[in-house]
């Protein structure tokens, strides 16, 4: 019997970039290419490159409220790069493949359920999409995702705050110095999904030695502890000390080392920035460690050892974080739902949200359904503004996996008495998780509700 291989798709999208000089452009992976196949790595008996496919139109609806449709917000490119996730998810799971590498962009981790347009750099996540995917097709059942961006991963955590079966973990720089402005440690999840949310913000300036303090005494129990049945790294790497979007201090050899440590079933691609001093040393290192190949090697030419030094303050702050959060996860079902939650029979948030690639301001309020047998269906109302035109108003209702009966129906109730409330929306949603079914309906100017989107597969 062979080697379980680690498999690769790589995916640089040379035609799709936000703006010549945006720090997301074409170049991001030129060096990286370089770098990965003229030094012969994909040549290596336990490394085996795949083509990617295309996402379908469904495979996004299953995970996004696009506005006005799927094809509205995504290109071929995001088909691509959240295809190829899904592809290196299937061989994996199948048995194929040991784990995987989706190098690939655009990146997704700032992509929220509902998408008016970019931000973040991000139309859709393509780690989300990868789990409903898996959900869906293969039925697993509790997936973790550890997202290792500079930026807080905030749209994924949108996507799964009230999902008991998805745990996030994010680490990186404090949300008080950088976009997005979130991530911090009170964000602990939903009523139903408490302290599935883990989120480590740490300083400017943090260095491998407490990014891996963080790692072995906070990370790696958590998740020893809720046994995922997969695993996903958000592989992005702006904590490296070049990076020109972050402060921190990581180098190849910390990534290698925590790709080693975590051990995920896959990575994928997310943020940084630096195109030659960084991305070509990180991306060969975590393919290396992903493969189980000797990475000592991979260094960046003017890094030195001792060169980076932290003021123990900050340390020793970062330890009594850790401290917290193990306290928090160790009482998570010992939480007093009704004094953090409420008692009433829907959960529900005020978020204003906003696009910083697109200039879009959204304000959303969110509904879940406290439910004693499953998760609670999601009831969101959306309104966004260009800074022109009118307001585009949004019901998206969306059932998860798991419904229960009276969670399902109800949902169809609130649904259909949306489309009765004709002068209220514009846009009417059904994301049905249980059933794999998207339904979409949009008002014409004669006040009747005209179908649109993907309609169910069989």
């Amino acid at each position: 019997m062979g080697i379980k291989k680690t498999g690769l798709i790589f995916f640089p999208a040379f035609d799709w970039a936000i703006s010549p000089t945006h720090p997301e452009r074409e170049e991001r992976l030129l060096y990286t290419r370089d770098q990965i196949f003229e030094e012969g790595v994909v040549d290596l008996p336990e490394i085996e490159e795949f083509s990617p496919r295309l996402a379908t139109i469904h495979d996004i609806a299953r995970t996004h409220f696009c506005i006005p449709r799927v094809q509205s917000q995504v290109t071929e490119a995001h088909l691509i790069a959240s295809g190829a996730a899904m592809l290196l998810g299937d061989r994996i799971v199948s048995g194929e493949l040991n784990n995987g590498f989706a190098m690939v962009r655009p990146p997704g981790h700032h992509a929220m359920r509902v998408v008016h347009g970019n931000r973040g750099f991000c139309n859709i996540n393509n780690e989300a999409i990868m789990v409903e995917y898996l959900r869906r097709k293969h039925g697993i059942k509790k997936l973790a995702i550890v997202d290792s961006d500079v930026h807080h991963g905030d749209g994924t955590q949108e996507i799964f705050y009230h999902d008991p079966d998805v745990l996030f973990i994010s680490f990186h720089q404090d949300g008080r110095t950088i976009f997005p402005g979130t991530g911090f440690t009170h964000e602990l999840g939903g009523p139903n999904a408490y302290a599935k949310t883990i989120n480590i913000p740490l300083p400017p300036g943090t260095t491998d030695e407490t990014f891996h303090y963080v790692l072995d005494h906070l990370i790696m129990p958590i998740l020893n502890d809720f046994k995922p049945d997969f695993l996903i790294n958000s592989a992005g790497q702006d904590n490296h000390y070049t990076d020109p979007l972050g402060s921190m201090l990581f180098t190849a050899q910390g990534y290698a080392d925590f790709t080693r440590k975590l051990n995920p079933h896959m990575a994928v691609l997310e943020g940084g920035y630096a195109i030659e001093t960084a991305l070509p040393y990180l991306n060969l290192a975590i393919l290396m460690a992903l493969a189980g190949q000797d990475y000592s090697y991979v260094r960046e030419p003017d890094y030195r050892p001792g060169m980076f030094k932290e003021r123990p303050e900050k340390v020793e702050q970062v330890h009594k974080m850790v401290e917290s959060l193990l306290d928090v996860w160790a009482k998570k079902d010992e939480f007093d739902r009704e004094k953090l939650f409420g008692s009433g029979k829907f959960y529900q948030r005020k978020k204003n949200i906003y696009y910083d690639t697109d200039y879009i301001e959204e304000e959303q309020l969110e509904k879940v359904r406290q439910c004693d047998q499953c998760p609670g269906y999601m009831i969101i109302e959306s309104g966004a503004n260009r800074g022109y035109g009118a307001l585009i108003r949004v019901l998206a209702v969306s059932i998860p996996f798991t419904a229960c009966p009276d969670c399902q129906t109800e949902a169809y109730e609130v649904y259909e008495q949306g489309k009765i409330e004709k002068k209220q929306f514009d846009y009417i949603y059904m994301q049905d998780k249980s059933t794999d079914t998207y339904l979409a309906y949009e008002r014409n100017k004669d006040q009747e509700w005209v179908s649109e989107g993907p309609k169910p597969e069989v």
